[in-house]
């Protein structure tokens, strides 16, 4: 067994790149992610040998860049991992991979980008000052820039940065400092947040339903990485959803904790927006996709005033707030046909939360992608309940959920070879009225790069330009 000398993290408990100094280091990913942490790295050691392991066409890709102190390799095995002290990993790499366990055992640290810019930002405490921090299963995009809005319309100057399309460490060394961060953990990051060592000043978290169990390799290892940001990184204080059993039943005895969706905090009653008994706003008008995305605006209130802002000062600056791409986005009117592109719907309870979004209209649902083994049954039921006009299956995983809707519902139910067939076959459904709904329920991995690719395609098979409806706003500090 190879003896490693190397252990993090050490003096005030958080990650360093300074620490990396003179140790045996690879980079395992070269991404959007990938690269940020390269660039981070030559930022602090620009003579620090490193390894890359990536695809031929990325190892061209970095030849070209010139670094004589980088070395591109191919996939690595657990030999090859395990001859390195430290491999920062990019987020969509599993840990959980058999390669990664064995070098993992043999004493390689695997850290991400989120860990070292945590750590090098954390404070003498190990709290990195002015940071929220937001994750959940379900409208975590929605909620990060919703929050970055209400800071910024309070003259708050505020980084968006993390999972929402934005690597923390491309904001390592920000040419102006913000004055707070909002930032978007995804399961893949959350534990890095936790493996840095430092601590999160405010932590929210919306929802916790299964999902990514692909990458975590079960559903109680995707919950306990999901709640590594609350239970592992002890922020200082934790903004969590009132009305989830999973969240609800936690004990963070080194966290503050504050409740949304609890009638003594934020809260709705039907469309009404309460701060315990004080009534503040209709939110039924707002532009935020579906009833949890306005519900998730109270995880945006309590989290700022946990940070000291006025709540309900800043609440009403939600109507000029600018709805995220790809997530419950009408795109428009085609032949009396609304085509709505809900691409981010990576799990079926996101399905059941768009479906939810256009009442009692006539819908062609679009279902089915990349198979990770999640459970449709209870979906079957839910769309059994509250069937709409018409239901297309595709994809990896469409054979399987099809089988799971037939005979259980008025829907007509198709199967479909490919998101162009499956449009073509729900325009037919809808005969030029009604909701024509991208809703998957699932990744897009296979025909697609990533759930944007996915849905620049639905946008371009509907007659829209993908590039006008793909842009987020706000990225980075403003």
């Amino acid at each position: 067994m190879t003896s490693k000398a190397f252990r993090l993290p050490c003096g005030n408990g958080c990650v360093r790149i300074s620490q990396l100094e003179g140790q045996r280091v690879a980079l395992w990913g070269w991404g959007r992610e990938g690269r940020a942490a390269w660039r981070a790295l030559r930022s602090r050691l620009p003579e620090l040998p490193l390894t890359l392991f990536c695809t031929p066409d990325e190892a061209a890709e970095a030849h070209a860049l010139g670094d004589s102190w980088l070395a591109p390799e191919g996939a690595p095995d657990a030999d090859r991992l395990s001859s390195f002290d430290v491999v920062v990993k990019s987020p969509g790499i599993s840990p959980y991979r058999p390669e990664a366990l064995v070098a993992a055992d043999r004493g390689t640290r695997f850290i991400g980008g989120t860990a070292m810019w945590f750590g090098e930002r954390a404070g003498e405490d190990g709290v990195v000052a002015s940071t929220i921090c937001v994750t959940g299963t379900k409208g975590k995009s929605t909620t990060t820039a919703l929050l970055a809005h209400l800071l910024r319309a309070g003259g708050t100057r505020t980084a968006l940065a993390g999972n929402i399309g934005m690597p923390l460490l491309e904001l390592l060394d920000p040419p102006v400092e913000p004055q707070a961060w909002a930032i978007e953990l995804s399961s893949y990051q959350t534990g890095d947040v936790a493996a840095s060592g430092a601590r999160p000043e405010v932590a929210v978290a919306l929802n916790i339903f299964p999902e990514h169990l692909d990458w975590h390799g079960s559903e109680a290892r995707y919950i306990s990485d999901k709640l590594q940001l609350l239970t592992g990184a002890r922020p200082r204080v934790a903004v969590l959803n009132a009305n989830d059993p999973r969240l609800t039943a936690l004990s963070l005895p080194d966290s503050e904790t504050l409740w949304f969706g609890d009638r003594r905090g934020w809260h709705l009653r039907g469309d009404v927006l309460y701060r315990a008994d004080r009534e503040v706003m209709d939110t039924s008008s707002l532009p935020l996709p579906g009833r949890h995305n306005r519900g998730n605006l109270c995880a945006v209130l309590t989290a700022l005033e946990a940070m000291g802002h006025d709540g309900v000062a800043l609440a009403p600056h939600a109507a000029s707030f600018l709805p995220l791409p790809h997530r419950l986005q009408v795109l428009g009117q085609r032949d009396g046909t609304t085509w709505v592109n809900d691409s981010i719907s990576t799990t079926p309870h996101a399905t059941l939360a768009a479906l939810e979004c256009f009442g009692e209209r006539r819908i062609a649902l679009l279902v089915g992608g990349h198979d990770r083994g999640v459970d449709w049954s209870g979906t079957a039921d839910a769309l059994a309940a509250r069937s709409p006009l018409a239901v297309v299956t595709m994809g990896a995983n469409g054979p399987r959920i099809h089988r799971l809707l037939e005979g259980r519902g008025s829907y007509r139910l198709c199967a479909a070879a490919d998101l162009a067939d499956a449009v073509e076959q729900a325009r037919e459904a809808l005969g030029g009225d009604g909701v024509l709904l991208l809703s998957p329920g699932a990744p897009s991995f296979g025909p697609y790069r990533d759930y944007v690719e996915r849905g620049r395609h639905f946008a371009s098979l509907a007659g829209f330009d993908p590039d006008a409806i793909s842009t987020i706003q706000g990225l980075g500090i403003h």
